[in-house]
């Protein structure tokens, strides 16, 4: 459960850069997304241990205290900074705009997507306002050295890491507002060739509640497969689109129902949600796409859309009460939900690609898919049903991971999958690595108190 989730939470935080990284800021980098869920793993410096941090580098009218970075690259990325602000306001501080000129220097590492999402949050995080070099270069230093294996320590003596842990301040002085408005960004569309290749996986149930939520999603799949005639023998195209449009208008409750009772919560509280809400309605909406693309491959019948008005009645009713009573319960089962949804897709893909030559399944490898498809998933211009098939897999593996991962959270706990923190975070270490590919002298230092001297 913990390697899936990992792994997941990697995917949603940052993306590795493809030029060859410094050993240092490499493992930074890679274990940054693991720092969403209150754990540390980048040993930056393992010798820092026992050796005070004297690391101090003039800059302007102040000195800066610095644990990961050395002199070199701290001369480097102020020239930089300097250079982006004087072709900005020369004020001597960095805002959202300048951030993201600063980022498009870094083109091969940042993706024009990410560039403005950043900014974004950015933006929201400072509320308009902006942050001195100064502070910037140590919000780099911070993050890398956050990132480090030797986290408790640095955390435990530097005593602005430990205001910044009691007060919950970002050294760039961001908050989290963003997350109650800006919407939770997702892969869709935008999947790598190893997030298609998804790998069928199973939460062992360690709670009663779990062991509950896992017999009831048992139950409910024999139901199921007898109510639309599923068999795993006999796959067919006419059986594939029964079943997964059927599925469709079902999967789509929870996420929604979710997001209403946490909605209402927020109103009656007068507390902000963390984030949750608007990730939740992503994934209702994702699961509507699902239904609204295969239904152009087939139209329902009035006896069939009859059954899904049921069917929406009397298992939306039953899992908002659900909700209400436990949350936990509910993300627990819709992880063992999608779970089976992986395992149903990961069929269907394998009797298509099976399936002989002159038969319906196998006309799908080549047929093209609807264009709300191709658009949505930005499959291309000649898109197929199987290409189809492999994103819609991913989709639920991404509401898989997400739901387990969300039966394990506490109240009031910050979305960790859309932390804007985190997300900055990792932007500073992704810029610094690449910054020392470029300029492979500069090194983050392995002994600060040593090249200080």
């Amino acid at each position: 459960n913990n390697q899936s989730i990992m792994m997941f939470s990697m995917q949603r935080i940052g993306r590795s850069a493809k030029t060859p990284m410094t050993t240092a800021v490499n493992q930074a980098l890679a274990r940054q997304a693991t720092s969403a869920f209150g754990t540390a793993a980048l040993n930056i410096s393992s010798t820092r241990r026992n050796k005070p941090t004297v690391n101090v580098f003039p800059i302007q009218t102040r000195s800066l205290s610095l644990q990961a970075l050395d002199m070199a690259a701290v001369r480097q990325i102020k020239a930089e900074l300097m250079e982006v602000d004087a072709n900005g306001n020369s004020d001597g501080r960095i805002d959202a705009d300048e951030l993201k000129a600063l980022l498009k220097r870094h083109n091969t590492t940042f993706t024009d997507e990410e560039i403005i999402e950043l900014g974004e949050l950015y933006y929201a995080g400072k509320s308009g306002g902006a942050v001195s070099i100064d502070k910037f270069i140590e919000a780099i230093d911070y993050a890398a050295a956050n990132a480090n294996g030797d986290d408790k320590h640095i955390r435990d003596n530097d005593e602005k890491a430990q205001h910044f842990r009691e007060t919950g301040r970002h050294p760039l002085g961001v908050g989290r507002c963003g997350l109650e408005y800006m919407p939770a960004k997702s892969n869709h569309g935008h999947y790598t060739e190893e997030e298609l290749d998804v790998k069928l996986t199973h939460v062992e149930p360690a709670t009663f509640s779990d062991r509950l939520a896992l017999g009831a999603v048992k139950t409910v799949r024999v139901l199921f497969d007898t109510a639309t005639g599923w068999r795993n023998d006999n796959i067919t195209s006419t059986n594939i689109l029964r079943r997964v449009i059927f599925l469709e208008t079902i999967a789509a409750v929870p996420g929604m129902s979710a997001a209403i009772i946490r909605h209402f919560k927020s109103l009656r509280s007068m507390e902000r949600d963390g984030g949750m809400l608007q990730m939740l309605l992503e994934e209702a909406n994702n699961e509507r796409m699902h239904l609204l693309t295969f239904v152009r491959m087939r139209d329902p019948s009035l006896a069939f859309r009859a059954a899904v008005i049921g069917g929406q009645f009397g298992f939306g009713s039953m899992f908002i009460l659900a909700y209400i009573i436990s949350p936990k319960f509910c993300h627990r089962f819709v992880g063992y939900v999608e779970e089976e949804a992986c395992s149903t897709y990961t069929k269907i893909i394998k009797a298509i690609e099976d399936a002989p030559e002159g038969t319906e399944l196998a006309n799908w490898r080549t047929e093209q898919a609807p264009n709300i498809a191709k658009s949505y998933w930005k499959l291309g211009e000649h898109g197929t049903v199987l290409d189809l098939m492999y994103a819609v897999r991913a989709d639920e593996a991404e509401h898989r991971d997400v739901n387990h991962l969300l039966s394990g959270m506490g109240e009031n706990q910050i979305n960790p999958l859309y932390d804007p923190q985190a997300k900055l975070d990792a932007m500073l270490l992704k810029y610094v690595k690449d910054m020392m590919d470029k300029n492979p002298k500069a090194e983050p230092t392995t002994q600060p108190a040593e090249r200080a001297a």
